[in-house]
């Protein structure tokens, strides 16, 4: 019975913190997952190549995850002025988007997406992979004006609780945007 009852105010309190975070247009995270299945895409910032690759993907695949049911939402980390080229760019600009510049939503609990010195990206093998098999040259590499320390991360939320759950250890993890909305 316990257990039952912690669970019950572990939704209520995600739900509760979901309720505090709306999009551009004005509504609620909580709302749009009452709505319908809701794909979470945390990015990084937006001069990261691998970050327009995420945008690009999502773009390119998004057809087949609303044919599921379920609705990709962006959280970024930059204005929504800063934000609207890029969403425009890979014609997303009428997808849900939320402006999190202080990374509150990225750091919630349920999300914990990490934080990392984006010198040690240089280090990794696995970045240089990335960069090298295309992302830098397609997608460029520009100023950086967000907060580069934020990892990014994929979440599925469907009926006020996380499904399904990507997390990225570096920056160069390619997640399957269809597996994790259950389209693929």
């Amino acid at each position: 019975m316990a257990t039952g009852i912690r669970k019950s105010s572990e939704r209520s309190d995600l739900a509760d913190s979901w309720g505090e975070f709306h999009t551009e247009a004005g509504r609620s995270l909580l709302d749009l997952v009452d709505e319908s299945p809701v794909l979470l895409i945390f990015l990084r910032h937006f001069a990261c190549a691998f970050c327009a690759q995420a945008l690009d993907r999502v773009s390119q695949v998004r057809q087949q995850i609303e044919a599921k049911g379920v609705r990709p939402v962006f959280v970024h980390l930059g204005s929504p002025q800063r934000a609207k080229p890029y969403f425009d760019y890979y014609n997303l600009s009428d997808v849900e988007r939320i402006s999190n510049p202080e990374a509150t939503l990225y750091q919630l609990p349920a999300f914990a997406l990490t934080r990392t010195n984006p010198f040690l990206h240089f280090l990794n093998l696995t970045v240089w992979k990335g960069w090298l098999k295309g992302a830098m040259f397609k997608y460029g590499i520009g100023m950086i004006k967000e907060d580069a320390d934020q990892m990014p991360g994929v979440f599925f939320l469907k009926e006020r609780k996380i499904v399904r759950a990507f997390r990225h250890r570096t920056i160069a993890d390619e997640p399957d945007y269809l597996k994790l909305a259950g389209a693929g």
